[in-house]
């Protein structure tokens, strides 16, 4: 299991656009990829469950990946996050 932690910092925080270009992101590993922010998660390859989380512009989220492509999942990720939010 591999995770990084991002502060959002897109004025809007997590909306449908940028969770749009994230999930398809998601979809294209094998591997489980949740989205943590404070209390709650959500299956990354989900756009609902995404934006049911209400992510806020400076709050800090934790993408968690397992399964056997982890490491190219989590790297992906972590850029698509750093160029869209």
């Amino acid at each position: 299991m591999q995770e990084f932690t991002y502060t959002i910092k897109d004025p809007e925080g997590i909306h449908a656009r940028p969770a749009g270009v994230l999930v398809k992101e998601a979809t294209k590993f094998k591997s489980k990829l949740t989205l943590k922010a404070g209390a709650k998660s959500a299956d990354l390859k989900r756009i609902f469950a995404v934006m049911t989380l209400g992510v806020k512009s400076g709050a800090a989220v934790t993408v968690t990946a397992e399964g056997e492509d982890e490491a190219a999942a989590i790297a992906a990720l972590s850029a698509n996050l750093k160029a869209n939010l």
